[in-house]
C-alpha cells in the first residue's frame, strides 16, 4: 500500500505556546522529512502549529484538510496519532481522512497508523451513520419533489438546460421557483432540497436570503 503512494504533507503540533516547545516542532519536522525521504514520498506542504489537540478549530489542521481536498495528496505524516488530535477530535479527523482515502503514516508505527479495536469500531459506526444520513437526505429531496408536483409545480417547464444531455449546470438561483414553492407551503429547507434535485447548487440559507430579498423588493 505505502509503496504506491507518491505525495504527502507533514503535520507537526505541540499543545502550548511556550518557547520550549519550538524545539519539539523542529524535531518533529526533521524526523518526518527523514521518514518521507525513506518512503520516497514528495513533500507538498509542511504544517506546523501550537494548539490543543482537543480543538478542531486549528489553522494548520484546516489548511491540511483543504490541501487534501484541493490537491493530489496521498498521505499525511505525523510523529504519532496524538499529533492529529485527542479525544473525539482525533476520531473525527481520522474519519475525514478515511473518507478521502488519505493514508496516515506515523514515525511511531514506522508505517501506516495502526488503529486499535475501539477506533476501528468507531470509524465503522461513523461511516454507517453517514450513509444513512445520505439516504435520509435523498428521501427528503424526493418527498419535497413529490409534494411540489402534487401542489402543481412543473419542474420540466423551468429547466434552463433542456436538451443538454451532458450536465445540469445552473448559473442563477431561480427566484420564481423559490417564490412559487414557498407559496405552496414548503419550508426553505424543502425548497433547497427540491432545487438541488433539479441541479441547482443552493443551500437553505441561500434560498432564505433570496426569498427575503424578493420580499423587500416587493415592499419597495
Amino acid at each position: 500500500m505505502i509503496g504506491k503512494l507518491k505525495t504527502c504533507v507533514l503535520y507537526c503540533r505541540v499543545s502550548t505556546e511556550k518557547d520550549s516547545q519550538e524545539a519539539s516542532l523542529s524535531r518533529q519536522e526533521e524526523e518526518l522529512k527523514k521518514l518521507a525521504d525513506e518512503l520516497g514520498l514528495k513533500i507538498v506542504h509542511i504544517f506546523k502549529e501550537k494548539h490543543s489537540g482537543y480543538d478542531m478549530d486549528r489553522e494548520g489542521l484546516l489548511d491540511l484538510l483543504d490541501s487534501i481536498r484541493d490537491e493530489k495528496i496521498d498521505a499525511v505524516l505525523i510523529q504519532d496519532e496524538t499529533r492529529l488530535g485527542r479525544g473525539n477530535a482525533r476520531v473525527a479527523i481520522l474519519h475525514l481522512l478515511a473518507k478521502t482515502n488519505t493514508v496516515v503514516i506515523t514515525n511511531h508505527d514506522n508505517g501506516a497508523l495502526q488503529l486499535n479495536e475501539m477506533d476501528t469500531m468507531l470509524l465503522e459506526i461513523l461511516a454507517i451513520v453517514e450513509e444513512y444520513q445520505r439516504k435520509l437526505h435523498n428521501a427528503k429531496i424526493r418527498r419535497g419533489m413529490k409534494r411540489a408536483v402534487r401542489d402543481g409545480y412543473r419542474p420540466e417547464r423551468n429547466l434552463i438546460n433542456k436538451g443538454n444531455l451532458e450536465g445540469r449546470e445552473r448559473i442563477e438561483v431561480p427566484i420564481s421557483e423559490i417564490v412559487s414553492l414557498r407559496q405552496k407551503g414548503l419550508t426553505f429547507e424543502e425548497i433547497a432540497s427540491v432545487l438541488r434535485g433539479l441541479g441547482h447548487n443552493v443551500s437553505k440559507a441561500t434560498v432564505h436570503r433570496r426569498y427575503k430579498e424578493y420580499e423587500l423588493e416587493q415592499e419597495g
